[in-house]
């Protein structure tokens, strides 16, 4: 008997298979709500301190009187400042006077034209204090005990992109003044301008923050346990900014992240072959978690931090075959194989 085919019916089957496709690649991002939505989730409001406005407002002919202002009214973060990012002792005020002037105007090591450039990138931070504020409402709304910190604004020199002071941040808003900004190829590696960019604030704050909170509590230290470790962190990061996509939170390019998919399988079986995941050589380490142009132990053409990256991956594998797992149940569970073995991953 001939078979009739409904163009008709066709033509539902491709939705459905597309829509099954788009799921499925989505799934790890959005197929679990753990937050209410945005119109009934609590917000938090998270204190940014102008510290970089008031320290590029000090006057060259009145400065020892400025400084003492900011000692004043920054009783904690002027100190820090002063010691961590100038090298000088808090109490040697006249050597600060006559140094201070010099890091806000020198025009050789570009600090003068950095200083004007930060005064028009975040001349407004609605945007940022918008994206912070609704980080931490989902933080907050999972972890209720923690302290939401005082996020400060500060000219580093180049020297610090964030710090923590006591149980608050500070942003060197000089690092992230854009990925073209010129005076960054004198300081910077190529790879490392990828996330100097206002809008990678956010995910660096709220990315700092978190691996603060949740330490690596194994008693291991092989590289599946810090593959892991770090990738369930991103996979909340992932959750907490789940309007970003992927690349963004990872702290990539889309090429990279493009590479990133297309190589998983063979990435994978490289590391099994090798017998890298229950390895404990820092060298081995380093190469997979630490920031760099590639990974090393892969490929040239790699990015870096892909030990990281596959770590997210079984995170995320983990969570869509174990959907009685919370969010706080992933972050305390120590035990690397165990997320592993029901995690399923098979790229």
């Amino acid at each position: 008997m001939k078979k009739i085919f409904s163009a008709k019916r066709y033509s539902w089957l491709l939705v459905l298979y597309s829509g099954c496709i788009i799921l499925a690649l989505t799934d790890c991002r959005h197929g679990r709500s753990y937050f209410p939505p945005d119109g009934k989730l609590p917000m938090q409001s998270v204190e940014i301190v102008r510290f970089d406005r008031a320290l590029l407002n000090v006057n060259p002919l009145t400065t020892m009187q400025d400084i003492r202002v900011l000692y004043d009214e920054y009783p904690v973060f002027m100190p820090v400042f002063v010691e961590d990012i100038l090298g000088i002792p808090v109490a040697d005020t006249a050597y600060l006077a006559q140094q201070l002037p010099a890091f806000l105007t020198d025009t050789i090591y570009g600090f003068a034209q950095t200083n004007r450039r930060e005064r028009e990138v975040f001349a407004d931070i609605r945007d940022l204090e918008n994206s912070l504020n609704h980080a931490f409402s989902r933080v907050h709304f999972l972890y209720p005990e923690w302290h939401i910190p005082t996020v400060y604004l500060f000219i580093s020199g180049f020297n610090s992109s964030l710090m923590f002071v006591d149980d608050d941040m500070a942003v060197g808003a000089d690092m992230y003044l854009g990925s073209d900004y010129e005076f960054y190829n004198r300081v910077v590696y190529e790879y490392q301008k990828i996330t100097m960019r206002p809008e990678c604030i956010p995910v660096d704050v709220v990315s700092a923050f978190l691996f603060r909170n949740i330490p690596y509590t194994s008693a291991k230290s092989r590289l599946i346990d810090n593959m892991i470790y770090r990738g369930k962190v991103m996979y909340l990061l992932a959750q907490i900014f789940s309007d970003l996509p992927g690349y963004e939170v990872m702290g990539y390019t889309t090429e990279q992240w493009d590479w990133c998919l297309r190589n998983e399988r063979a990435v994978w079986h490289l590391m099994m072959d090798k017998r890298d995941l229950f390895k404990t050589e820092s060298l081995v380490l380093t190469s997979y978690l630490n920031d760099g142009p590639f990974t090393s132990e892969i490929s040239q053409d790699s990015p870096g931090r892909l030990g990281t990256w596959i770590g997210w991956r079984i995170a995320e594998s983990y969570m869509q075959h174990n959907e009685q797992v919370t969010l706080q149940q992933l972050m305390a569970e120590p035990d690397a194989e165990l997320i592993l073995q029901h995690s399923f991953y098979k790229p």
